[in-house]
């Protein structure tokens, strides 16, 4: 598969120089996903879906465009891709945009990050299903089960990439994941519901069907006869899984782009000590069997482990070629992979037990975070914590500050990274947050 996608995109390369383009990047990608959905007792949904697709970038006199077809036929592609470059020389010069500088490419890592597992790619329909039952027996089982939705998905993606300077690699890799939702009848007309959902590049990483479902059902229940929750400033206690959203609004300006549009509260943070001492970020692509693991990412950059928060201290960001010349940056990457966050030696429970008070979130429930200035204001869900311990459900409350104050005010870690997300965060404590509810 690799070899025919390095000759598709190289000889792409090839019709598009002599086309007239100065320089060109070409990548050819194949992906296989599969659905089967299953809800109360019956199979709702069957999707399978192959495709194939070619994206190429052309630099031309100073100028240039990125054009995608899924239409391969040598013929149509050959016309397509002597239109691109036509195309492109109609359009306004770009002095920034130039082809990606061939070092960048150098050192590319040989590990083998195990992303590929058979038994994905030999998955067949009766094996499919029965997850799908067995999900569906185990988020079934309880009386106050209004509806159950159960999922399985897998698939495979496969791409290679040439350019007109050297570059030629190929990443291949699979996926799996099984999922629950749970619906509970609560107090009158009301509804208490919650899921879960794991996955991993191999099936073998993956919790039993049964496990899934019975945690998402567990979920729902402890959800029932939620209340609003008082308005307080108080600490809040972040779960693993919540706390991987919330990293990710933090994490959200912290690239180049941002920056050099005026449109990030990290553009001052490189080299100071921005955030709690407790906070380490460090951007790994080569996780083995992670989730968005890579050998290079979209513009040919070798990976390599990036730190971006040491101890608090603001070490790089995310910098794209065009980007970072636009913003007088040296490139790191574009693309964000895999995100460790330094794990502490306490357990959830005992993080509750030192807080002995306050509120532990266990989801959001949407709300905006401003890039610019980094306020924010997010719906949750979660609980109160009582006598050091996770007490009364709550819910239709918001939590509102600034990221950059919120994460000044990081006191403790967990030593739980959640490992169903490419942000590998662990629970989180934070200090004198602000509430509202009732």
């Amino acid at each position: 598969m690799s070899a025919d996608l390095i000759e598709k995109a190289g000889d792409a390369v090839a019709i598009l120089v002599a086309a007239g383009a100065d320089d060109a990047w070409a990548t050819a990608s194949v992906s296989r996903d599969v659905e089967f959905s299953y809800r109360d007792g019956a199979l709702e949904k069957v999707q399978d879906t192959t495709s194939r697709s070619l994206a190429v970038q052309v630099y031309a006199d100073g100028r240039y465009s990125s054009h995608q077809t899924t239409d391969l036929q040598p013929d149509r592609l050959h016309s397509f891709l002597r239109e691109a470059v036509a195309i492109t020389g109609a359009l306004e010069p770009d002095p920034e945009r130039n082809m990606i500088a061939a070092e960048l490419f150098a050192n590319r890592p040989l590990d083998d990050l195990d992303l590929v597992d058979s038994e994905v790619q030999s998955l067949d329909r009766d094996k499919r299903l029965s997850w799908c039952v067995a999900l569906d027996d185990a988020a079934r089982k309880h009386t106050r089960v209004i509806s159950a939705t159960s999922g399985v998905y897998d698939g495979s993606q496969s791409s290679a990439s040439v350019s007109s300077n050297g570059f030629s690699g190929s990443q291949e890799s699979t996926y799996c994941w099984k999922g629950a939702s749970v619906t509970l009848r609560d107090r009158g007309d009301r509804r208490a519901s919650d899921s879960f959902f794991a996955g991993a590049p191999h099936v073998g990483d993956v919790p039993e069907a049964g496990v899934i479902a019975s945690t998402a059902l567990e979920r729902s229940l402890v959800r029932l006869d939620a209340d609003k929750g008082p308005t307080m400033n108080a600490a809040m206690v972040v779960d693993a899984r919540a706390a991987a959203q919330l990293i990710g609004r933090l994490m959200g300006p912290a690239n180049a782009r941002s920056i050099q549009q005026g449109r990030s509260f990290w553009a001052e943070l490189i080299g100071e000590q921005a955030f709690s001492p407790k906070l380490s970020i460090v951007d790994d692509p080569l996780i083995i069997r992670g989730l968005a693991s890579r050998h290079y990412d979209r513009e040919g950059i070798s990976a390599k482990v990036l730190p971006i928060v040491e101890n608090g201290v603001v070490r790089n960001v995310y910098v794209d070629t065009y980007y970072g010349r636009k913003a007088g940056m040296q490139p790191t990457t574009g693309d964000p992979s895999n995100r460790r966050i330094a794990a502490g030696r306490q357990s959830l429970s005992e993080l509750l037990s030192d807080v002995g008070s306050g509120l532990y979130v266990t989801s959001w429930l949407g709300g905006n975070a401003d890039g610019t200035t980094g306020d924010f204001s997010l719906g949750l869900r979660g609980h109160m914590i009582e006598n050091g311990q996770a007490g009364r459900p709550v819910g239709e409350m918001n939590v509102t500050g600034n990221l950059r104050d919120l994460f000044s005010r990081l006191t403790a870690v967990g030593n739980d990274p959640y490992p169903y997300s490419g942000t590998l965060a662990p629970s989180l404590v934070f200090a004198d947050v602000d509430f509202s509810g009732v």
